[in-house]
């Protein structure tokens, strides 16, 4: 079984180098991450809303490599940015941990739940077979 991940661009739709409009996972164990914010490994959130897009991606990271998978096989990515960020620093600064990788993507302009969170990411990803 394989567990590449398959983009799903249909040609009437706009198409981005970032992001696929969908995602086909092959059947097989999932991982559903829940959302990840700017906190290092005290809780403590760091400052401004690049710092805390690329702790969040940092720790999106750890969870996907405790689980034994990766970014490679992430299908879906929900970005939720505190009402008023600019989304184009949070881009920046996922990409930047995140690298050129094409997935389904939400960004959603929300009041955070934790007083001080810019952003917070969840993921769906593929485990491999191993």
């Amino acid at each position: 079984m394989t567990t590449q991940l398959i983009p799903v661009d249909p040609p009437q739709l706009h198409s981005n180098p970032a992001f696929t409009q969908g995602m086909i996972v092959p059947a097989g164990p999932t991982l559903y991450v829940g959302g990840q914010n700017g906190a290092d490994s005290s809780g403590e959130l760091l400052g401004g809303l690049e710092a805390q897009t690329e702790q969040a991606m940092r720790n999106l990271l750890a969870v996907l490599a405790e689980a034994g998978t990766d970014a490679d096989h992430v299908a879906k990515l929900t970005i939720y940015l505190a009402a008023g960020e600019d989304p184009a620093v949070g881009y920046s600064a996922a990409w930047k941990v995140w690298g050129d990788r094409r997935t389904a993507i939400t960004v959603l302009a929300v009041t955070p739940a934790r007083p001080g969170a810019l952003v917070e990411i969840e993921a769906v990803a593929a485990i491999p077979a191993r």
